[in-house]
């Protein structure tokens, strides 16, 4: 450039070659930052879920090196989720044996679907108990390949019975059995599902409804008992309440108490609507309410994993439950639901699509054992969103906790008697009900809002995109506990995280190599 002659000017070919060989640098570069980002996604092979780095003090005490589970060094001792058991002695009250098999099962309409099973029913056998009593379920897997486990969704039994893969205990393979043995302390409506590869295995039938009752139960009440859920089929999804597909009419005597109880076991919200009667919601997630009062032509929009039990006293005419027209479940809804009458017959009432019940402001306050004016041992933040990138392999539209997808989430570390505040915020596009084992938690504020109607217990929260929660609970179960999302796709895709307790350990082991995987 400083000779005497006008530098050269490149010819077109020359600058063509140019820019070519520029834009394949760049191609280069992010195909092997794509190739590098899919490979160190993969999950390890053999993996204890508590190998956690990132661990979320929630600005309680740090003790240890960091990793969760670890013993307390300041007492040299450790306790293993195995020996926080229920009680191993004793003669059950209830004894029941639940058989997983592969099985093609009948809808209400005649519809056949593929199904796994418990004893060949899906969903499985109701399970009933009695408050107080001492339960013990032995789970067999006939055929289903990946293995089975049992968790009690809602029950909070003792860490080693809570039947996740990986985590309380190795996944059941065929051929195999497991017994779990608990008391049932609380009354109300639960359920019981795999917690093996559940997004797929719940979906496929392995599932059914557990219901503790009082210790004096109501007399003369009627229970009808709705578990809502969408069937894989070979047409698509088929919407269904349990196994029927189509509206199921039964007969009820005037005057007659009843009390629904409604189990939305679908990886989405599902809203229910009643016509034709008065009704009070009297329970959210086996908590009663305090003075609940009438509700006419209400929505009542269900978490996925939730429960609600609707109560009303059988009028003359007939009543419908069922799913409002526009907020289905998936698939041909319109006609799905139940028809109660005198005679089990008579003209069907539509489903008023009326006002949505907002459990923040339902029924009276009444005092309770700590509330947003406490003083709290920790406090954590949980931000729920979304975001591109690769997971064990593949890519997705991540659904991420604090930034990261499990085994990266935060595990939160707390100690047994603690009182925890957790703040879930949601900045993603789609709900998450947020379930957390072995504890329920009492909601303190909505969006900033405290709650003003009765306190509101709940073990899963439906956080909706752009909502924000303060939640609380006293850390009094020990052990290693899930909470996860229970839309179980996004569950199965990392939004995934523990609540651990000091000196709690763990013998098992997750990934492909061990065969548990507990989403």
């Amino acid at each position: 450039m400083s000779g005497p002659e006008p530098p050269l000017t490149p010819g077109p070919g020359f600058r063509l070659l140019r820019t070519g060989a520029f834009a394949l640098t760049i191609c280069a570069g992010f195909v092997a930052l794509f190739a590098y980002s899919m490979q160190a996604s993969v999950l390890p092979d053999r993996f204890s879920m508590m190998t956690h780095e990132n661990v979320d003090y929630g600005g309680g005490p740090q003790t240890g090196h960091g990793h969760m589970g670890h013993a307390d060094h300041e007492h040299g001792s450790s306790t293993s989720v195995t020996d926080l058991t229920g009680p191993r002695e004793g003669v059950p009250d209830r004894r029941f044996t639940l058989t997983a098999r592969e099985a093609r099962i009948r809808l209400g309409s005649g519809k056949t679907i593929e199904a796994w099973t418990f004893d060949g029913k899906a969903p499985g056998p109701e399970l009933r108990v009695r408050q107080g009593e001492l339960v013990e379920v032995t789970l067999l897997n006939e055929d289903i390949d990946d293995g089975v486990t049992l968790h009690w969704h809602g029950i909070d039994v003792p860490n080693a019975e809570d039947g996740v893969a990986g985590l309380t205990q190795d996944a059941v393979r065929p051929g195999e059995r497991h017994t779990y043995r608990f008391r049932a302390e609380q009354a109300g409506t639960y359920w019981y599902h795999s917690h093996q590869v559940s997004s797929e295995q719940v979906g496929k039938g392995l599932f059914g409804a557990f219901i503790v009752e009082p210790r004096e139960p109501e007399k003369d009440e009627r229970e009808v008992t709705v578990l809502a859920h969408s069937w894989e089929s070979g047409n698509g999804r088929t919407a269904a309440m349990g196994a029927s597909d189509t509206l199921e009419r039964k007969a009820i005597t005037p005057g007659t108490p009843v009390r629904l109880r409604l189990i939305n076991t679908d990886s989405y919200p599902v809203t229910f609507s009643l016509t034709g009667a008065p009704f009070e919601v009297a329970a959210i997630d086996g908590t009663d309410l305090n003075a609940p009062t009438e509700l006419t032509d209400t929505r009542l929009e269900l978490a996925a994993g939730g429960r609600y039990d609707v109560t009303f006293t059988m009028p003359a005419t007939p009543v419908r439950h069922g799913v409002p027209e526009g907020v289905g479940l998936g698939g041909d809804d319109h006609d799905l639901g139940l028809l109660l009458s005198s005679d089990g017959k008579g003209d069907v009432p539509a489903l008023e699509n009326g006002p949505g019940f907002d459990p923040a402001s339902y029924g009276e306050p009444e005092p309770t054992p700590f509330d947003a004016s406490s003083d709290f041992d920790q406090e954590f933040e949980v931000v729920l969103d979304n975001r591109p990138g690769f997971y064990d392999g593949n890519f997705y539209m991540l659904w991420t906790i604090n930034g990261e997808v499990f085994p990266n989430t935060p595990a939160q570390m707390v100690r047994e008697g603690d009182l925890v505040k957790t703040t879930f915020v949601n900045r993603s596009f789609m709900d998450h009900p947020m379930h957390l084992h072995g504890h329920h938690v009492l909601v303190l504020s909505r969006n900033g809002v405290r709650v003003s109607g009765s306190p509101w217990w709940s073990d899963t929260l439906n956080v909706a995109p752009g909502e924000s929660y303060e939640v609380a609970f006293r850390a009094d179960n020990p052990g290693i506990w899930m909470d996860h999302c229970h839309n179980l796709d996004h569950a199965a895709e990392g939004m995934t995280m523990h609540l651990g307790y000091e000196g709690v350990t763990t013998p098992f082991e997750a990934g492909s190599e061990t065969g548990n995987r507990p989403e």
